[in-house]
Order: C-alpha cells, then structure tokens, then sequence
C-alpha cells in the first residue's frame, strides 16, 4: 500500500507541476503586498485526488484553487503544513514542495508550518513523530534539525523562499510531548525553537521565524508562552496567533485579540502574524464583517504581518470542517473584505 501511495503521489506531482508551467505567470509580476491577506490549503492536493473541483465565482468554469483565491477572493499569501512521515503521505514534504511551486508559480507568499508530529498538532497533542519516539532531546533536536532542513532545502533547489516558517503548532503546550512540554521540561521546548531558529536563517536569513499560540483573545496565554520563551532567552522573530469566533462573539473576540497583540508588540518586541482564522460556513457574511475589522485595525498598529484564513477551501455541509467558506466549490462571501 505504501508503495502504491507513493507512485499515486508522484503521478500527481507531475500532473500538477505540468498544469502549473502551462502560461504560469512571471511572479515578478505580482508584486508582494505589505499586508497578507492568506489562506491556509493544505488539504488541497487530497482534495483534488477526491475528484473535488473548484469554480469561478457565478459558473461552473472549472479553475485551480489557488488561482481562484488569488484571481477571485484577493489572496496574495498561502500556508502550507508539514507533517513528518504521515499514514497516508499528504502534507508530508513532496506533498508540500508540489503545493509550494504551485503557490510560486502564481506570485503567492509562502508560510511554512512545521508540526513536527505524524499528524495533527495543537494544544490538546504534540505527538512525537512515530520514528522519533524514545529519543533523548540531543537526539530529538538532531531529527528535528533534519526534518527542517529537508523542508527547506526542497524549496531552496525549486526557487523558493518562503517568507514565514513557523515552529510547531499552537504550542501553548510546548511541543514533542513530554520531552519538550512546555511545563514540565521549558528548557527543552526553548532549545527546540532556538535550534530551529538557527537552522531555518542558515538556509534563508531573510525568513521571519515563528512561535505560534491558540486563541489570540486569550492574553493569559501568550504571557505564559512568551514570558517563558523570554525568560530562556528562546530565538525567534515573531508571534502566531489563532483565532476562531462565533457569529454572535466576533466583536469582543476580535477586540481582545487587538489587544492581546498591543501586549505581545510591546513586552516582547515581536510583531505578529495572525497563522489562523475562521468562522462558520453559513455565516459567511459577519465573517466577511468580522475580517474586515480585524483586518482594518491589523493594519493600523503596524506590526501585524497578515491573516490567514485556516483551509477556506473546504465545503461546507459535508462533515469534514465546518468553518471553510466554499459551498459547491464557489467561495462565499466570508473573504470579500481581502480584495480590497
């Protein structure tokens, strides 16, 4: 099964590197904007595998999603996971280096956002990835170290830089649980991120590197992640935030979170990337309301890098995330706000 998996994959990588060279436009073309107005698609080579296809806004003219997002919904910035060595081979980094010359090829900035775990990480799991279990945090380091440079390097050899990488996800926690809990072993979790920190400006010095954090309306949090990432004197550049309000919250969630970032920019001089967002399918337009605003006041302070929408590009109604913003494979009007 293994095998077959990978020959399925590597089929369709050429497809899509084909598709992707066909009138491709000059990058330097599309010039990179000051504010990112991202979406995070990872899922989309699965997506395409399952037969899902993708529309222009009012017909049924078939276009790659990306494109859509950039032609139709004023996207200029893609986020892409990184899983280590996952079951069924999506979103490990040939996956991720076929999603990454598609992004370049139509002039879209890159964030990078490393798991480091088999599959799914974030507050409630940082699973050590299944080949990394029983190692010392030397030798975890060394296979992390590995593991980014893999990354990194794939995307040097193809052209690449991405402008973002970020080192684990929502790591409240910490990361690579219980080696580097953030908890029980602080220590570990801050050599982790200096370490990847160090290796990730080896390959681009210009790449901003990236701590991320849940919840961005919740400051409690970010002072205690960020208190101790300085009190370890942790290397990174910036801070990532998540944020997921409802329809009847978004105000005073997004307000918080403002002022959540106003504390972070000022204790600990970082500025701030917004790496999530997202709302309910059916509440397409307070989103688009609720993006608007943040997006406004984002780019008032100064310090925000940009917003990315957490995989718009999932339809609604069928189970599998309910907080896309496409429905039969058209987007709605939740991101109207970023064409502006």
């Amino acid at each position: 099964m293994v095998l077959v998996r990978n020959i399925l994959l590597v089929l369709l990588v050429v497809l899509s590197l084909a598709s992707c060279s066909d009138n491709a436009p000059n990058t330097e073309n599309y010039p990179k904007d000051s504010f990112a107005k991202g979406a995070d698609v990872s899922w989309i080579t699965q997506f395409e595998r399952e037969g899902r296809k993708f529309y222009v806004p009012g017909s049924r003219e078939s276009i790659e999603c990306m494109k859509l997002l950039r032609n139709y919904c004023g996207v200029n910035a893609i986020r892409l996971r990184v899983w280590v060595d996952p079951a069924d081979g999506w979103c490990n980094v040939d996956d991720v280096l076929l999603k990454a010359r598609r992004a370049k090829s139509l002039g879209l900035q890159l964030m990078i956002d490393f798991h480091f775990s088999d599959s799914w990480a974030d507050p409630g799991k940082q699973n050590i990835p299944k080949s990394w279990e029983g190692l010392s945090i030397g030798e975890l380091t060394d296979k992390m170290v590995e593991h980014i440079n893999e990354m990194l390097y794939g995307l040097k050899n193809l052209g690449i830089e991405p402008e973002w990488v970020q080192l684990g996800n929502e790591t409240r926690h910490g990361m690579l649980w219980p080696v580097a809990a953030l908890d029980e072993n602080p220590e570990n979790f801050a050599q982790l991120i200096s370490k990847g920190y160090d290796t990730v400006k080896a390959v681009f010095p210009q790449c901003q590197v990236v701590v991320h954090c849940d919840k961005g309306n919740e400051l409690w949090l970010y002072t205690n992640l960020f208190g101790s990432l300085q009190k370890l004197g942790a290397k990174y550049d910036m801070i990532g935030m998540s944020l997921y309000p409802e329809a009847f919250n978004w105000q005073k969630v997004v307000s918080d979170c403002l002022n959540t970032i106003k504390h972070v920019n000022a204790h600990y001089n970082k500025r701030v990337v917004i790496c999530e967002v997202g709302m309910h399918y059916r509440d397409d337009v307070a989103c688009n309301k609720m993006l608007a605003r943040l997006k406004e006041k984002c780019m008032q302070l100064g310090c925000v890098d940009g917003i990315f929408y957490w995989e718009p590009e999932c339809p609604g109604g069928i189970g599998l995330y309910d907080k896309g913003c496409f429905i039969g494979g058209s987007p709605t009007s939740a991101l109207d706000c970023f064409k502006n």
